[in-house]
Formats: structure tokens, C-alpha cells, sequence
């Protein structure tokens, strides 16, 4: 469950930019090639921002959808998990979209 230690990491990083300011809503974008599962890391964020100015606030998290292209019959298609196959049956892709793990914004009181 490596969402925790993920989850701090992005606590500590709105903290360094926001100090000691209330914070209502943390954006992120989650995509499905990160390796992150969005709701262990909804789960984390309870747990992780207790006693932080981050405690209470909303964890919003953006996922967008996974795309590839094959280099064999040249499609695109989309890609829903860590298997990266075209409908074709190949597995040379290239991977368009989906590895997104990134804090989009911050909302403060």
C-alpha cells in the first residue's frame, strides 16, 4: 500500500506552499497507468491529514482515462489497467495518457 506513503508525500508538499493556512479542498489528478489506487489513497488522506491544517478538507481526485496508440495497426484505443494490449492483439503501444500523478490545486479558507 504504497498510497500512504504517497499521500504524505502530497500533505507535505501542499504544506510547504500553504504553511499554516486552513485548507478546504486538495485537486489531484490520478490516472489509471499511475499505479495508484484513488480510493486507498481517499482512505490515506483521512488518516494522513489528521492534525494538519488539511484535516477536513476534501481530497478531489480527477481521474482521466488511459489512452495508447499501437504501433502495429496503428489504433487508438483505450486502456482501463497495467496491461497495455490492443485490440489487435499486440503489445507494442505506446501509452498516450493515464500515468497522471499530479496536484492540480489547492483551496484555502
Amino acid at each position: 500500500m504504497h498510497e500512504l506513503s504517497i499521500t504524505q508525500s502530497l500533505i507535505e508538499a501542499v504544506l510547504d506552499r500553504i504553511g499554516e493556512r486552513k485548507v478546504t479542498a486538495v485537486n489531484v489528478q490520478v490516472g489509471p497507468l499511475s499505479g495508484v489506487l484513488p480510493d486507498a489513497m481517499r482512505f490515506c488522506f483521512d488518516v494522513a491529514s489528521a492534525g494538519t491544517p488539511l484535516a477536513g478538507a476534501q481530497l478531489m481526485i480527477d481521474e482521466p482515462r488511459g489512452a495508447a496508440r499501437c504501433r502495429s495497426c496503428h489504433e487508438e484505443f483505450e486502456v482501463a489497467d497495467l496491461i497495455l494490449l490492443c485490440p489487435c492483439g499486440s503489445a507494442d503501444v505506446e501509452v498516450l495518457s493515464g500515468r497522471e500523478l499530479m496536484l492540480m490545486s489547492v483551496e484555502v479558507a
